[in-house]
């Protein structure tokens, strides 16, 4: 799924994988929050664990750009699941920095993320699944 809004700012929101991991390129700002955060409400709905938000692309540069990052946090935790910031751009980790938002948003790099772990599978809380183990839940 991809969605795109053409406006005086172009965004878009593309799912890379199936409610696990998305794209966020284009400015984050009061004309395009809400098509970012319905893109990513849809995507977040239709998995389960992690789900990877890249940021590289993403132009963030006020407080509605970081309240649609945080909103997409508190409804991954809500639906327990976990958001995961990843490709930050040096300006996003500055503004995240600023706002003391990188003590509550989880940051990785995109690769050896365990996104999804078959429920059969007894882990202990410090277990480290390598990211080649994981088995996607089909329905």
């Amino acid at each position: 799924m991809t969605l795109k809004a053409v406006m005086t700012s172009p965004v878009c929101v593309a799912e890379i994988s199936l409610g696990q991991e998305v794209s966020v390129s284009g400015r984050l700002d009061v004309n395009t929050v809400a098509v970012v955060r319905l893109g990513l409400q849809d995507i977040m709905d239709r998995g389960v664990g992690d789900l990877l938000l890249h940021l590289a692309d993403a132009e963030v540069h006020d407080a509605t750009g970081l309240g649609v990052i945080v909103g997409a946090h508190h409804r991954a935790r809500r639906a327990g699941r976990r958001l995961v910031l990843v490709d930050v751009s040096p300006r996003l980790d500055r503004l995240l920095r600023a706002s003391r938002l990188h003590r509550v948003l989880t940051r990785g790099s995109g690769e050896g993320v365990a996104t999804v772990v078959p429920l059969t599978t007894e882990l202990s809380l410090n277990a480290v699944v390598p990211l080649n183990a994981v088995v996607p839940l089909t329905a």
